[in-house]
């Protein structure tokens, strides 16, 4: 799933959405995701949208976040 669908309707500026969509593609790229359907695309988009809501707005850090969240 791509978090583009995740995201209808969420409540984020447009720098933001291209932010987190940034992050997620790094994240699926650091990962060597590329099937969108695999379940662990969805996590990813989830914990990105997460951090994101707590007002985390650098690409970065919501990268890093996210990537060691799923090392532990």
């Amino acid at each position: 799933m791509a978090i583009h669908q995740m995201l209808r309707g969420a409540a984020f500026d447009p720098e933001a959405l291209k932010v987190m969509t940034k992050a997620y593609e790094e994240v699926l790229q650091e990962l060597q995701l590329r099937d969108r359907s695999d379940e662990l695309t969805e996590i990813i988009a989830q914990k990105i949208i997460e951090c994101a809501q707590t007002g985390e707005p650098d690409l970065r850090r919501l990268r890093d976040v996210v990537l060691k969240s799923l090392a532990s």
